[in-house]
């Protein structure tokens, strides 16, 4: 989503290279490019203003070198000089971070609040989610009465979670929160979240339930649910509802979608209210805390290697994953352990979303073919996959012609593709299994080098899409030999 702010830094990169220092005109130069990508972003102008001048007199001032570990001084050049005083903005303009939950009481009640369609009801199943995985005893309340919807949904989430979900049907909405949190008291439940009601727009009545619910409830949380993809305006409304409500913090949803991604970075500046978590799509493990380093290091282009981990970490068991790379190693991988994997990258996300977050991969993404980061690649590989027989799939050596023929029909797929993954999966097999073998026996080395090399001339990116194939270099003879047909086949025309 912040397409537009990393073009914006990676042009003022761009300006800055090969300068062999910094001064008032090729940093207005640089300055201008980040400016203009956080207006386009929707980022506040004040707050606009204030970045870029403070960016501006911390750049213009003296390079500090950098030390290592080791305690050698590293050079700094000033395009790095640039970058790392706009990281460092970056993450004060958004910080400091502060994810923590008071869950003090009992029991400990949250109010979920915002406008109709910003991801309140989703909001309140992943946050009962992350909490029950920490060991608390959530309890739902449904008490946005006003949309059936929202009570079904949230009655949905709370069955695959679980969780008991407090609804009372014709209740008015304080007395139900007050009910609700007496409920929890009586059986036991440490948390009570109350998903609110929405509307459309701000009024007068809204906020008038919401400061009653608050009174009967006295939650030590209140919650603005944010969509980040409606920029400033949800910067204008989150300042109304704390000014009528005082709430603790926020919740940024819709971050995997098109959005500018100027709330995220106003939103702090302009409310003084910390940012605790980040919503991203619909499934429920979808709440990660709010790291504003992470987010800076996206936006500037150089991933989020700790966000990263932590999606292995809440996705993949450790135990599973050393026995599979063991037998990756050992070339014993089987397509039933190629689709657990693909399973796990599905949970993580798209896959421009972990591109996103590799170093470096970020300022590829745009020379990516669209094809190469399309999700539909991956339902095109499990499509296959699974119209194979068990058999197939535990032993992939017993494929040949006929059985592609099968499969490409119950897949619905041409049967080339089905013999293209099934050579990349073959090819893939065999240069894990060199690098295991490689590892007890480094004159392996030239040889599984060799073979990488072969393999990324023969256009081996990937495993989930057809790839063109590169054509192989031609020799010198071969060329002057080219060359000699295309001259005569001219002079024929000519004829």
């Amino acid at each position: 989503m912040f397409d537009v702010l990393s073009r914006g830094f990676k042009s003022a990169r761009l300006k800055l290279q090969g300068k062999a220092q910094l001064n008032e005109e090729n940093l207005s130069e640089a300055l201008r490019e980040v400016r203009t990508s956080l207006l386009q972003a929707d980022v506040e102008l004040g707050v606009v203003k204030g970045f870029i001048e403070r960016v501006k007199e911390k750049s213009l001032g003296e390079i500090v070198p950098l030390k290592a570990p080791n305690g050698a001084v590293l050079p700094v050049t000033p395009q790095d000089w640039f970058i790392k005083n706009c990281y460092d903005q970056l993450v004060e303009l958004m910080g400091p971070v502060d994810t923590s939950l008071d869950l003090d009481g009992n029991p400990a009640v949250i109010m979920m609040v915002g406008l109709q369609g910003y991801g309140k009801t989703t909001t309140s199943g992943k946050l009962a989610k992350k909490l029950k995985d920490e060991g608390k005893k959530p309890m739902l309340v449904a008490a946005d009465i006003y949309r059936p919807a929202a009570v079904e949904q949230l009655m949905v989430l709370g069955r695959k979670l679980s969780v008991p979900v407090f609804s009372i049907k014709g209740m008015d909405p304080v007395a139900l929160a007050k009910n609700a949190v007496i409920q929890a008291r009586n059986v036991g439940r440490d948390v009570v979240i109350i998903d609110t009601a929405g509307r459309l727009a701000i009024d007068e009545t809204l906020m008038m339930e919401l400061e009653k619910i608050k009174e009967e409830t006295r939650p030590k949380n209140i919650l603005f649910v944010c969509d980040a993809m409606i920029g400033q305006d949800a910067v204008r409304t989150a300042a109304e509802f704390d000014r009528r409500l005082s709430f603790t913090g926020f919740v940024l949803t819709k971050l995997d979608g098109d959005a500018r991604g100027g709330a995220a970075l106003s939103i702090k500046s302009v409310t003084g209210k910390p940012v605790k978590f980040l919503g991203q799509g619909e499934q429920l493990d979808k709440l990660e805390e709010f790291r504003p380093e992470g987010l800076a290091q996206r936006i500037l282009g150089f991933g989020d290697v700790v966000g990263l981990m932590q999606d292995f970490e809440r996705h993949v068991d450790k135990d599973s994953a050393e026995a599979d790379a063991e037998k990756i190693l050992k070339g014993q991988f089987s397509y039933d352990d190629f689709v657990n994997q693909l399973r796990t990258v599905r949970k993580m996300g798209s896959l421009r979303d972990l591109m996103a977050k590799l170093p470096f991969f970020g300022d590829m993404i745009d020379q990516l073919p669209a094809e190469a980061l399309d999700d539909s690649q991956l339902d095109a590989t499990l499509a296959i996959i699974s119209s194979m027989t068990v058999q197939e799939r535990r032993n992939p050596d017993l494929m040949n012609k006929g059985r592609f023929r099968r499969i490409a029909l119950g897949s619905g797929r041409a049967e080339k593709d089905i013999q293209e993954l099934h050579e990349r999966f073959l090819q893939a097999r065999e240069m894990m299994k060199g690098l295991g073998s490689m590892m007890g026996n480094p004159a392996q080395m030239m040889k599984m080098q060799q073979q990488m090399a072969k393999m990324q001339g023969g256009g081996m990116p990937g495993m989930f899409g057809a790839q063109k194939k590169a054509k192989p270099e031609m020799s010198v003879q071969e060329k002057l030999e080219k060359r000699k047909r295309q001259k005569e086949a001219r002079k024929s025309h000519k004829r």
